[in-house]
């Protein structure tokens, strides 16, 4: 495996053990669904998750950026944006003989871990448009970010400290977007289907889901 020299030294020989274990995207995906949910409004650096075993998505896709890493990809991270009546949603992102694939941490069944058979990452992101929605049932999910190399970040220790993690969400909000729908196709859209938003909240922690004077979840 490959660690960065800061990281590496900061593990204790038990945490080196246990990150020898996550050897695939699908081991990293797995330790962080058995992570709970973190409702706290705060960023935790991939260390931190480590030792503390909790995490929302920010976290979380941190922490699986930092792990891909580990495996050799390049820490990629995109942001999916939602309309102004949810909240957005992080992935950690890489690629595998030319296709994308995700990991990421949510309370939402649908919004976590995709295999890489995605040959554009507009088709990574349309993956989640169908279970991408608020408490309202309402289809969400407008626009999503070119991928933010987190190497950009190595000088402030982000995989090590809590410090300067917000640096990496304001960089976000600089990162140019793609949006995946037209007005006329917002107009005509339809909500979830009961059956299918009461699916994706199983397991969901209820403290979790975020909610604004007009009742929307946090993903």
């Amino acid at each position: 495996m490959l660690f960065t020299t800061d990281f590496d030294r900061a593990l204790t020989e038990p945490e080196h053990r246990f990150i020898s274990t996550l050897t695939t995207p699908a081991k990293i995906q797995a330790f962080l669904d058995e992570l709970p949910y973190s409702t706290g409004h705060i960023y935790r650096c991939p260390l931190r998750v480590l030792r503390e075993r909790i995490a929302h998505c920010f976290d979380g896709a941190l922490f699986a950026a930092a792990m891909l890493r580990c495996l050799g990809h390049p820490p990629l991270i995109i942001e999916m944006l939602p309309n102004d009546r949810d909240d957005d949603h992080m992935l950690a992102i890489y690629k595998r003989r030319n296709h994308w694939g995700a990991i990421a941490k949510s309370n939402f069944v649908g919004l976590r871990f995709r295999e890489p058979v995605y040959r554009t990452l507009r088709e990574l992101v349309m993956s989640y448009f169908e279970q991408f929605y608020n408490v309202e049932r309402e289809k969400t999910l407008r626009s999503y970010t070119l991928p933010l190399d987190l190497k950009a970040f190595d000088a402030l220790n982000w995989m090590t400290r809590d410090d300067f993690l917000e640096q990496i969400s304001q960089k976000l909000d600089w990162v140019r977007k793609v949006p995946v729908l037209t007005r006329p196709m917002v107009s005509a859209l339809s909500l979830v289907d009961e059956r299918s938003y009461q699916a994706g909240l199983v397991g969901a922690n209820e403290a979790g889901l975020y909610r604004l004077p007009s009742k929307i979840s946090k993903k």
